[in-house]
C-alpha cells in the first residue's frame, strides 16, 4: 500500500472510532489547514479544490480527495467551506457540480469565508430549500494561526445544527463562539478585520518610525511587544516587517482587498465615521499597485519605508509581477 493509501485508511479508521467524515472545500492557506488540524484530531476529511497543487498537499497529509464539490457533499454529512471570492462561492455551491448537486437532505455546511451579508444569506435560502443548512462562520486569525488551530470561530445560525457541529469546530479552533441568528457571525468579523486593517498598518508605522531613528528593529520588538503598546497583529506580522520578508503570506494582499471593500460597504451603510479605517485604505491599495499583492498584508510596512525615504537590502523587492 502507499503511503497515501496508509494516510487514507488512517483516516477511514478514525471514522469508525466515532470522529467521523468532514467534506472540505477550498484548501487554501485557510482551508488547508482547517483539513489538516481535523485529520490530526482524527476525523476522515474528504477535500476538492480546483488547485492540483493544494489537492497534492491534501493527500500528503492524510486526506482523500474528490471529484468535485457535489462529490464532497454526497459523501459527507458536514462540510466547511473556504473560498476566496463570491464568483468561487457560487460556483461551488451551485456550479453544474457544486455543493447543492449532492448534497443530502439534513447536510450542514459550515461557511467560514469572509463575503458579504448579502451574499450568504443567498445562499442560505437557497439551500434551505433543498433541505441543506448553512451556518456563517468566519474565522478571526491568520494563515499562520490556522495552521496551529490557534483562531477563533463566529458561529451563527440554527442553534441545533450548531450544536451538532461541535466536536467539528472542536478540531480546528482554539476557541468558537455561538453568535445568535445567521449573519451575526459575519458582523463580528467585519469589525474584527476593521481592527486588523488599522493595527497592521499601526505596526508598519511603528517599524518604520523606529528605523528612522536609528533603532535595531529587532530590539523595538522585544520591548515594544511586552509593553502596553502591542497588538496581536504587531506580535504575528511584526517579525516580518523586521526581516523585510513577507512571504510565504499569512493572508495575501491581493485576497484581502476583498476582505477590505467588504468592510468599506458595510461601514458605508451604518453611516458610521471610520477616520482610523479610511486613512488605512491607501496605504493597502498602494502595496497593490507597487507589486505586492501575492506577498502578505505586511507589505505596507515596504511602502511605508519608501514614503519615509528608507533604502537598503530590507525589505526585499516583489519577485512577482505587478499586482499578482
Amino acid at each position: 500500500m502507499t503511503d497515501d493509501g496508509k494516510r487514507a485508511a488512517r483516516g477511514r479508521s478514525a471514522a469508525r472510532r466515532g470522529k467521523g467524515t468532514i467534506g472540505q472545500i477550498g484548501l487554501g492557506i485557510m482551508g488547508g489547514s482547517f483539513a489538516r488540524n481535523l485529520l490530526r484530531s482524527g476525523f476522515r476529511v474528504i477535500g476538492y479544490d480546483p488547485s492540483a497543487a493544494a489537492l497534492k498537499a491534501f493527500t500528503g497529509a492524510g486526506g482523500e480527495t474528490a471529484r468535485s464539490c457535489a462529490d464532497v457533499a454526497a459523501r459527507a454529512p458536514i462540510l466547511i467551506t473556504s473560498l476566496p471570492s463570491p464568483a468561487a462561492m457560487e460556483e461551488a455551491y451551485f456550479g453544474r457540480d457544486g455543493i447543492a448537486a449532492g448534497a443530502r437532505r439534513g447536510t450542514i455546511v459550515i461557511e467560514a469565508s469572509t463575503m458579504t451579508l448579502e451574499l450568504k444569506e443567498s445562499l442560505r435560502r437557497r439551500l434551505a430549500r433543498r433541505g441543506v443548512t448553512l451556518l456563517d462562520c468566519p474565522v478571526s486569525g491568520t494563515g499562520a494561526q490556522a495552521a496551529t488551530g490557534d483562531i477563533a470561530v463566529y458561529a451563527s445560525g440554527e442553534r441545533a445544527a450548531f450544536n451538532r457541529c461541535r466536536r467539528v469546530f472542536d478540531g480546528f479552533a482554539r476557541s468558537t463562539c455561538y453568535c445568535g441568528a445567521f449573519g451575526t457571525g459575519s458582523k463580528l468579523k467585519f469589525i474584527a478585520n476593521l481592527l486588523v486593517t488599522i493595527h497592521n498598518l499601526s505596526t508598519a508605522e511603528a517599524m518604520v518610525v523606529g528605523e528612522k531613528a536609528g533603532l535595531d528593529l529587532g530590539l523595538l520588538f522585544r520591548v515594544i511587544a511586552d509593553g502596553a503598546g502591542v497588538s496581536r497583529m504587531f506580535q504575528i506580522r511584526g517579525p516580518l516587517m523586521v526581516a523585510g520578508r513577507y512571504l510565504p503570506p499569512h493572508m495575501k494582499s491581493k485576497i484581502y482587498q476583498k476582505d477590505i471593500d467588504i468592510i468599506r460597504a458595510f461601514v458605508r451603510r451604518l453611516r458610521v465615521p471610520a477616520p482610523l479605517f479610511d486613512a488605512s485604505l491607501p496605504w493597502y491599495a498602494a502595496a497593490l499597485r507597487e507589486g505586492w499583492g501575492m506577498h502578505d498584508t505586511a507589505a505596507v510596512h515596504a511602502v511605508m519605508r519608501k514614503r519615509a525615504g528608507l533604502k537598503g537590502a530590507k525589505p526585499r523587492r516583489p519577485s512577482t509581477g505587478k499586482g499578482k
